[in-house]
């Protein structure tokens, strides 16, 4: 049973590229894992069923759930075991949730294999985007109660829970996640929706961009399952190729991203100026070792990818990303959805909001990120406005800020949810439910 005071809440964050998962309070989750899964056809896994068995029960067996006709897989060690036919799909599109099968797969290994936690002895704290429909919350709520059995559930907007972890109850959350770019005011810890704006420019978009720019330069990375190193002489290793024909694209391509990724948060650092072609031409070069035991040399990628943010047609100009042209004029770069954010809120709130600029989720954990905005800031923004871009000097409260506090305790935060706001929360159309209530009310 809920035990009020004495038992903590769950906090759990489904980004689109990662989910996070801890208890409130804390200054980072407990588990981080992919939030894309791993997906086989009942049929295919019938065939191979034989083959993969012994192998699987080795590789976090409880987190594969069988649904309906398909197997999936969930977790990043479940993920890095290469299967015949295993697809790697995504619940979300453009934020949102499309296969709720999966997201209660994620929520499973979260839960039960992750944090080792009975839900019904516990508050549940669900971080949602500011996009997110009233239709996405009931059917998040029917979840909790009606499988999870939870005593207690607040949805609450990414925005303000950063907003709040840094002790502010007002600010601009500029939050850089894998998916996307997100830029949300946050006044007196409600987001004003009139003035959310977003990209398409994430984690995953610079990856892309890092990987095409590489092949362009004749270097291919392999995945970690396409080979086998063996010594030959003490030291001297020969990489062998493994041909595995029935992989799929798109596992090869999760692979590959995960190399890649790392490529990217190793070497690559905002340009203090615009990326100019002729001035990084002779740029000292950066070694990195890939799995397989090649090294590449890196130059002036490691500042152009990072560049793309800020001037988002830079990435036309890297071979293979012709398809970006077609949304290219609409997207902005991260100085001017700040600075259209904050002059579609009320005029008397500007002043504020331009001194508490918020920088949250995995990509603004780049190095030199929140120095290049704030000077693009004070270069753009109004003479009168006194800019100050924040972000917590360690990278992984950074990267989490969402599921810990180390500012102001986010339990403190949630139990004053719960006990003040969770009358006014029903009344207002929001998913707080106290234990044993399960209706939804209309705005009023």
């Amino acid at each position: 049973m809920y035990g009020g005071d004495e038992v903590s809440a769950i906090v759990i964050d489904l980004g689109s590229h990662t989910c996070k998962a801890g208890y409130a309070g804390e200054d980072a989750p407990k588990a981080v894992f992919p939030s894309v899964v791993g997906c086989i056809d009942q049929m295919d896994a019938d065939d191979d069923k034989e083959n993969n068995d012994s192998e699987t029960n080795n590789n976090n067996a409880d987190s594969n759930k069988p649904k309906g006709k398909r197997r999936l897989y969930v977790g990043s060690q479940a993920l890095g075991f290469r299967r015949d036919h295993m697809e790697v799909v995504s619940p979300l599109k453009d934020g949102v949730v499309v296969d709720w099968d999966i997201v209660d797969s994620i929520w499973d290994h979260a839960l039960k294999d992750c944090l080792l936690v009975d839900p019904k002895e516990h508050p549940m704290l669900l971080a949602e985007p500011s996009s997110n429909t009233q239709q996405q919350r009931e059917r998040t709520a029917e979840l909790m109660f009606e499988k999870y059995k939870v005593p207690a559930l607040f949805l609450a907007k990414n925005a303000v829970l950063t907003s709040f972890a840094s002790g502010r109850a007002t600010s601009v959350v500029v939050d850089s996640g894998g998916g996307s770019t997100t830029v949300a005011p946050v006044h007196d810890g409600y987001v004003l929706q009139k003035a959310v704006s977003s990209s398409p420019i994430g984690g995953e978009f610079l990856t892309d961009c890092l990987m095409k720019s590489l092949e362009s330069k004749g270097i291919v990375i392999k995945p970690r399952y396409s080979f086998k190193r063996k010594e030959i002489q003490p030291g001297v290793f020969q990489t062998v190729d493994v041909d595995f024909p029935h992989t799929t694209e798109s596992y090869k391509l999760y692979s590959q991203r995960v190399i890649a990724s790392d490529i990217k948060e190793c070497v690559c650092r905002a340009p203090d100026t615009p990326y100019d072609e002729s001035a990084y031409s002779n740029i000292p070069m950066t070694p990195y070792e890939l799995p397989d035991g090649q090294t590449i040399e890196i130059g002036a990628d490691r500042f152009k990818i990072p560049d793309i943010l800020f001037n988002p047609p830079l990435a036309q100009t890297i071979p293979g990303m012709d398809n970006f042209a077609e949304i290219s004029p609409s997207v902005r770069g991260l100085p001017q959805m700040v600075i259209e954010s904050i002059n579609r809120c009320d005029v008397d709130i500007r002043k504020e909001l331009f001194g508490s600029i918020l920088l949250a989720g995995g990509t603004a954990s780049m190095q030199q990120l929140k120095e290049r905005l704030e000077k693009d800031l004070l270069e753009e923004s109004p003479q009168a406005a006194r800019v100050k871009v924040l972000a917590s000097g360690n990278a992984t409260e950074r990267r989490f800020s969402k599921c810990g506090s180390p500012s102001q305790s986010m339990k403190n935060m949630e139990l004053h949810i719960y006990k003040e706001n969770a009358l006014k929360m029903r009344m207002t159309g929001f998913c707080i439910y106290p234990h044993g209530s399960r209706s939804f009310s209309d705005p009023k």
